[in-house]
C-alpha cells in the first residue's frame, strides 16, 4: 500500500495547475452532460400527467383531440420507451463516436455535443411544454438525437483524462473524478426541485442553459493533451524512467528516449483487447440496473410510496451520493491491492442484499435513506469503477503497446455495449412494473446483478490467483494495467 501512495504522492507532486484545470473542467462538463440528462427522469410523473386525460382541467372531448393516452400506466410504457430509445441512440452513438474520438478535435467534438444536446433538452422540456405538445413523435425524435449527443460526452472526457493522468494511479484519480455523474444528477436535481412548483419546464430550462454554458468554456479553454503546452503525456514520462533505470549508459539520457506517436487502432483490433469483451458485457448488466434506479426512482418513489414529487426528487439524491463514495472507495481500494476485479464482485455480491432490502423496507423516510446510500456505493461504485478506472487501463493495455489513441474506441465499446443492456432494460422496467408491479421489477434488478458478476468470473479468478499466489514483496508489486503486470492477471 506504501508503494501505491508514494506513486500517488509522486503524480501529485508533477502536476501543474493545467492538470487541476482539466481535471475540473472534463469534471464539471460531465456533470453539465448528466444534470440535463437526469432533467427527464425527475419529471417523469409529470409528463405523465400531461399525456393522461385530466377532467378536472379540460372537457375529454378536448383530450380526445391530442395524441395522448388513456391512463398513466400506459403512459409510463411510453416514458420507458422513451428512456428505451434514448438508450439505444447513446449507444448507437457510443461505438461511432468512440471511433471518431480518436480521430478528431476532441475539444471541437465535445463541445459541440454539449451545446447540441442543450439545445435538444430547451427544445424537449421548456418549448415542448409552452407550446402544449403531445405528439409522441415529436419526442420520440428529439430523444433519439439527444442520445446521439450525448454519446459524444463519456468517450471524450475519459480520453482526455487518459492524456494527462498516469494509469499507475488511475483508481485513486478516477474513482474520484467518476463522481462527475453522481454530482451531475444532484444538481440537476436540486435545481429542478427548486422551480418545479413552477412548472417542470424551467427546471429543463436551467439544465440545459448550464449545459451550454459549460460547452462554451469547453469550446475556448480545453486543452486535450498536455503535448499542446508543451508538457510531458505522464505514461510515456513512466515508461521513459523505467528505461533509464535499465539502462546504464551514461551516453542515452533518460529523459531524451524518443517515443513514437502510435495511430487510432480498429474497431475490431479494440474489441479483441484482453478484457473488453467480459467487462462490456458485465456492464451492460450493471448500466441496465443502475439506470433503472437512474431514470425510474423519482417515479417508483412517488407512484410506489406515495411521496411527493419533490420529496421524490430531493430523496433520489442519496443513490447518487452513495455512487460518489462507492466509486472512490473501489477506485482507492484496487489501486492498493494491485487488481479491480475482485473489489468489483464483492461490492455486487453485496448489492443482491441491498436491492433486496430496499423492495421491503423502503417507505419510512430515515430507513430509505440509508438504504438508498447503500445501494448507490454498492452499485454505483462498481459501475464507475468499470466505466472509468477499468476502461482506462484496458484502453492502455500492453498488447496495445500503450496506444492511448485507443482509450475513446475502448471507452465507446464498453459503455456503448453498457448502454444497449440498459435500453432493453428501461423498457423492460415499464412492462413489468404494469403487468406484475413493482416488486418483480426489483427481482429483476436482482437477476441482471448476479449476472454481471457471472460476467467478470474469468478475470475475477485470474486476479484472485494472483492476489493468493502473490509474496508479500513491495518490489513485485504492481498495479493493475502497469507494464510489469503479472501474466495470470493480463491472461
Amino acid at each position: 500500500m506504501s508503494k501505491v501512495i508514494d506513486k500517488i504522492v509522486k503524480e501529485f507532486k508533477s502536476w501543474t495547475w493545467h492538470h487541476l484545470f482539466i481535471f475540473v473542467l472534463t469534471f464539471m462538463a460531465y456533470a453539465a452532460f448528466h444534470g440535463c440528462r437526469k432533467s427527464f427522469s425527475n419529471i417523469k410523473d409529470e409528463l405523465a400527467e400531461n399525456f393522461t386525460p385530466n377532467t378536472t382541467y379540460f372537457p375529454y372531448d378536448t383530450w380526445q383531440k391530442e395524441t395522448t393516452f388513456a391512463n398513466k400506466d400506459d403512459a409510463d410504457v411510453f416514458l420507458g420507451e422513451l428512456d428505451s430509445l434514448f438508450l439505444f441512440a447513446y449507444a448507437f452513438g457510443l461505438f461511432v463516436n468512440g471511433a471518431l474520438g480518436d480521430r478528431l478535435n476532441l475539444r471541437y467534438f465535445l463541445a459541440f455535443g454539449m451545446c447540441g444536446s442543450a439545445i435538444v433538452t430547451f427544445i424537449f422540456g421548456y418549448l415542448g411544454a409552452a407550446y402544449h405538445v403531445r405528439k409522441t413523435i415529436f419526442y420520440q425524435i428529439l430523444q433519439f438525437f439527444n442520445g446521439l449527443l450525448q454519446s459524444i460526452g463519456w468517450p471524450a472526457v475519459v480520453s482526455i483524462m487518459g492524456n494527462w493522468f498516469s494509469k499507475s494511479s488511475a483508481g485513486f484519480v478516477f474513482g474520484i473524478w467518476s463522481a462527475n455523474a453522481s454530482v451531475g444528477n444532484i444538481i440537476g436535481s436540486v435545481v429542478l426541485a427548486q422551480v418545479l412548483n413552477y412548472g417542470y419546464e424551467y427546471g429543463m430550462l436551467l439544465n440545459s442553459l448550464i449545459l451550454f454554458c459549460v460547452g462554451l468554456i469547453v469550446l475556448f479553454c480545453l486543452v486535450v493533451h498536455p503535448n499542446e503546452i508543451g508538457l510531458e503525456n505522464p505514461d510515456q514520462q513512466e515508461r521513459v524512467e523505467t528505461l533509464g533505470q535499465e539502462d546504464n549508459d551514461p551516453l542515452l539520457p533518460s529523459n531524451k528516449v524518443a517515443v513514437q506517436q502510435p495511430k487510432p487502432i480498429s474497431f475490431i483490433q479494440a474489441v479483441l483487447i484482453p478484457g473488453v469483451i467480459p467487462y462490456s458485457l458485465a456492464y451492460a448488466c450493471l448500466k441496465l440496473v443502475n439506470y433503472s434506479f437512474f431514470f425510474w426512482l423519482p417515479t417508483y418513489l412517488s407512484q410506489g410510496l406515495h411521496w411527493k414529487d419533490d420529496k421524490s426528487v430531493e430523496f433520489s439524491n442519496f443513490y447518487d451520493i452513495g455512487g460518489i463514495f462507492g466509486g472512490i472507495i473501489a477506485g482507492i481500494v484496487s489501486d492498493c491491492i494491485g487488481v479491480r476485479s475482485p473489489v468489483v464482485g464483492i461490492m455486487l455480491a453485496f448489492s443482491v442484499g441491498t436491492i433486496l432490502c430496499f423492495n421491503y423496507f423502503s417507505g419510512v423516510y430515515n430507513v430509505t435513506v440509508a438504504i438508498l446510500f447503500i445501494n448507490g456505493f454498492m452499485i454505483g461504485g462498481p459501475a464507475n469503477t468499470i466505466s472509468t478506472a477499468i476502461t482506462a487501463d484496458l484502453g492502455k493495455h500492453e498488447k496495445i503497446m500503450g496506444n492511448a489513441e485507443a482509450l475513446a474506441t475502448v471507452t465507446g465499446i464498453v459503455d456503448g455495449t453498457g448502454s444497449v443492456g440498459a435500453a432493453i432494460g428501461q423498457y423492460l422496467v415499464g412492462v413489468i412494473n404494469k403487468k406484475a408491479g413493482w416488486q418483480y421489477v426489483f427481482y429483476f434488478l436482482i437477476v441482471m446483478t448476479g449476472l454481471s458478476i457471472v460476467c467478470i468470473i474469468p478475470m475475477l479468478i485470474n486476479e484472485l490467483k494472483y492476489l493468493f499466489r502473490r509474496r508479500p514483496d513491495p518490489r513485485r508489486y504492481s498495479p493493475i494495467g502497469s507494464q510489469a503486470e503479472p501474466e495470470e492477471v493480463r491472461s
